[in-house]
């Protein structure tokens, strides 16, 4: 059985865990926040950054400009209806994102975000798992591996699924401790 698979698979639910994380809200401008909303055009829904430049300004402002600046309302409306809980400043031609400091409610808002999205990524990571487990116990029953082959496989299996939780366990508690620092 070739566990590089299943090591590629768990690879790319934390890459996924990793990805939301940068667009999460922890009190600091970072482009992650804003690039992959999904944002409304003449020319059907597209990515925020495949529609305008996103740089920061500053600690607690990233700045938008719109290649088409037709587009400046469209970006305003996606970013409000993300529920991010920043303000935008519509400058018509660039728009400001203002990231407003943390309170104590919001940051423990974030964090269950946080713990739901570990909770997400740890159900893949189990999934992959029990699909690495079947296909070992349907070599074995069809007898192109042997008992002993079997168990070393679910033994690698079983390590593979360890390392994983346990790196996206040290994820979320960085994570969730960048969020609680004030």
């Amino acid at each position: 059985m070739d566990i590089a698979k299943y090591d590629q698979q768990m690879q790319k639910a934390i890459v996924y865990l990793e990805k939301e994380f940068q667009g999460l809200q922890v009190g600091r401008a970072t482009t992650g926040l804003v690039e992959n909303i999904n944002v409304e055009t003449e020319y059907g829904i597209m990515k925020m950054n495949g529609i305008a430049l996103i740089t920061i300004s500053d600690n607690s402002t990233i700045k938008i400009e719109p290649w088409d600046k037709g587009n400046a309302k469209h970006i305003a409306n996606a970013i409000y209806e993300a529920d991010l809980g920043v303000g935008v400043d519509n400058q018509w031609s660039f728009l400001f994102v203002r990231i407003p400091a943390l309170t104590q409610e919001r940051r423990e808002q974030i964090v269950k975000q946080v713990k739901a999205l570990w909770e997400e990524t740890k159900a893949n990571i189990r999934k992959i798992r029990q699909e690495a487990m079947n296909d070992t116990k349907q070599q074995l029953t069809t007898k192109t591996i042997s008992e002993d082959q079997h168990k070393a496989n679910e033994a690698s299996v079983e390590d593979l699924t360890k390392k994983m939780n346990t790196k996206v366990d040290e994820l979320v508690k960085n994570k969730s401790d960048e969020v609680m620092k004030v």
